[in-house]
């Protein structure tokens, strides 16, 4: 079995993945997509009913893209243009080629995907992740996403002093932990006018909780937010600890239906669990990190992730086999809203 993991050399998870399937025997490789076009060269030929896929180094060293049975779409980079492509429009294109190529090779491979990079792409929705979870019957927070001003301070004044607010899409140049809105700030949500905001009622939680997925596997850690610093983000509280959580089973099998109809193989749930014992939802991330609540709970996650994929396309997965949900199914209305676009890195 060869597996082929999209990511870059200097990621943990990457790392520990790689361990475990190669302890299962398995070729691993590692395609960090930077390298394009410089230092890798890609192949696709088609000739007398067969075909040649192939990526090869500058260096030396040929990657045999027909032989991979499974693809860990892990942490993708940009492709890593040469500074000589100066031409603000040859860039465009270039980029533009690129991307359009490797795509269609996503879509030609025939391997297991942890997740379809178009999947993936959708899955990351967060209008379209509390939209679908409210269809399946999950609690969400109290929400108001806009770039007017009119409604962004009614929902501030309606909710004062209990309002989070947090980005779409979190660049690595603009990254910010989520906040609620202090009084100084409502001043200044005029702003909003140029890029919408997602707004939220602050959910009071004594538990925060992880929850791992992978394939049917459910892995959950809670910590209590109310021990750290900053109870509105756990990731900037270094000091909490977490645990093993266990979560009712109506939850896990609605997070399980999530992910099918998202057409995910592995994703990385955040709920709340309020006061009065209710699990709300917050976001999913179908390429969330693990390794902390592994090391912290000793839960097995990425070794049940190395067994995915060295399973392949024998994997009862998502993508492949219920992913008729994702036309056919309840949510159906809700997905046509979004354009399925593949992932331009």
């Amino acid at each position: 079995m060869n597996i082929l993991i999209v990511s870059t050399v200097g990621d943990p998870h990457a790392l520990a993945v790689m361990s475990a399937l190669q302890a299962r025997g398995a070729k691993v490789d590692l395609l960090d997509l930077s390298d394009f076009p410089m230092q890798l060269a890609l192949t696709m030929a088609f000739e007398g009913g067969k075909r040649r896929f192939r990526l090869s180094r500058t260096a030396g060293g040929t990657l045999d893209l027909d032989s991979i049975s499974a693809v860990w779409w892990r942490r993708p980079q940009g492709f890593g243009m040469p500074d000589t492509l100066a031409d603000p429009a040859h860039r465009r294109y270039a980029l533009s080629e690129s991307a359009t190529a490797f795509e269609g090779l996503y879509q030609s491979m025939n391997a297991l995907w942890v997740n379809e990079p178009a999947r993936d792409v959708v899955a990351s929705h967060k209008p379209y992740q509390l939209a679908l979870a409210q269809h399946l019957g999950l609690s969400i927070p109290v929400t108001l996403m806009t770039n007017d001003p009119e409604e962004a301070r009614g929902f501030c004044g309606h909710h004062r002093g209990e309002v989070i607010y947090k980005q779409f899409k979190a660049l690595p140049e603009t990254w910010r932990e989520t906040r609620k809105l202090r009084e100084e700030e409502a001043a200044l949500l005029d702003s909003v006018r140029t890029a919408p905001v997602i707004f939220q009622r602050f959910v009071e939680a004594v538990a925060d909780v992880r929850v791992t997925i992978v394939g049917d596997e459910i892995f959950a850690g809670s910590t209590d937010p109310r021990k750290g610093a900053y109870p509105v983000d756990f990731r900037y509280n270094p000091e909490l600890v977490w645990e093993k959580h266990v979560l009712p089973e109506e939850i896990e099998n609605t997070l399980r239906r999530l992910m099918r109809t998202l057409g995910l193989e592995y994703g990385a749930i955040d709920l709340r669990l309020t006061p009065e014992g209710e699990y709300v939802f917050l976001e999913i991330n179908p390429a969330g990190q693990f390794l902390w609540i592994e090391m912290a709970t000793g839960q097995k996650i990425a070794d049940a992730l190395a067994s995915h994929l060295a399973r392949g396309l024998s994997t009862v997965g998502h993508s492949a086999s219920e992913a008729g949900e994702l036309s056919n199914g309840p949510a159906a209305e809700l997905r046509r809203k979004f354009q399925l676009v593949a992932a331009a890195r």
